[in-house]
């Protein structure tokens, strides 16, 4: 499959700190320019298209990997089952359909990913069925949410909470807790050497990693440039009581700019509502899934501060 790119991809084998700083060099493309790129693979097989295209979200193919690391399983394998997810959603990502590329490659690099480590999970096959597939992975999580023993048997109460919350029967919560600490000890080691890491020892940190947040910054640009763009569609007025009312520290009142304005206070509201609106029509295409409100609270400071070198209120707006 590398072969359909006019370049070679680059080589998790020389190392993930490695990989991941020469994946970052490669541009986040805009809306317009994914666009641009799928219709010259689509139509002409412009391979340097599809080179493009793959590599501007290798990020994101990082970024999902890292969330299988529990699995005692080499990363560099997850990584590489989830860039030949990426090169599958390539090949088959129509532009016209007004899907961003990131949307629709995240179900088939996880569905690789998943395949993958299910293959190699067990010489037993784990799971038979998407319901099963789905409690395998979620059954980690679910356990940690109630502080349950990652190495031994539910308590029944603990088997009614996981079963409740991901809506499966008690049985086959028990009989998947089982299969999964049936081959693979927490306490096992990578070799016979007894200086090897337990596995244990690689289980996933809660807290944030250097590896997550520069797999982060994928989807962090994609997000400002999503609200920078539905900012800009907004009228002048809209624009700055948007920017001053929800990008700065000490938001004036609603009282305040119906007074500059020389309107009431609920019309300053009513506007304020309809540039919500109007960024939340404007982000739609883009394939986000958070809210307005949540976008903002997450990038204000980068926005405004770029808005405050555009342009000053009264024309201040993923």
């Amino acid at each position: 499959m590398y072969n359909t790119y006019s370049r070679p991809l680059p080589s998790i084998a020389t190392g993930l700190t490695h990989y991941l700083a020469q994946i970052k060099k490669f541009p986040i493309l805009t809306q317009e320019e994914e666009t641009q790129f799928a219709r010259r693979w689509r139509q002409l097989g412009d391979r340097e298209a599809a080179y493009r295209l793959v590599t501007s979200h290798l990020r994101l193919v990082a970024k999902v990997a890292m969330r299988y690391r529990g699995y005692g399983l080499p990363i560099a394998d997850i990584v590489s089952e989830g860039n030949i997810g990426l090169m599958q959603a390539v090949r088959r990502f129509d532009p016209e359909r007004g899907v961003r590329l990131s949307t629709f490659a995240l179900w088939w690099i996880r569905a690789t990913i998943q395949e993958y480590v299910l293959r190699s999970w067990s010489m037993v096959k784990v799971s038979t069925n998407n319901a099963q597939k789905k409690l395998f992975f979620k059954l980690r999580q679910a356990k940690r949410a109630i502080s349950a023993v990652e190495d031994g048997d539910l308590r029944p109460e603990q088997v009614q909470a996981i079963a409740a919350r991901l809506e499966v029967p008690e049985r086959e919560v028990v009989d998947m807790d089982r299969r999964l600490r049936g081959d693979v000890s927490l306490n096992s080691r990578t070799h016979d050497d007894l200086d090897a890491d337990e596995a244990i020892e690689r289980l996933v940190d809660p807290s944030p990693a250097q590896d997550d947040k520069l797999a982060d910054e994928h989807e962090l640009v994609q997000r400002r440039q999503a609200l920078r763009a539905a900012i800009q569609t907004l009228a002048p007025r809209e624009r700055h009581i948007f920017t001053v009312r929800q990008l700065t520290e000490t938001p004036p009142t609603l009282e305040e700019l119906a007074a500059e304005y020389g309107v009431s206070r609920e019309r300053v509201r009513q506007i304020e509502q309809r540039a919500f609106e109007k960024i939340r029509l404007a982000m739609h295409p883009a394939g986000n899934s958070l809210k307005p409100r949540q976008l903002v609270a997450r990038n204000a400071m980068s926005i405004q501060s770029t808005q405050e070198n555009r342009e000053r209120p009264p024309s201040a707006s993923y």
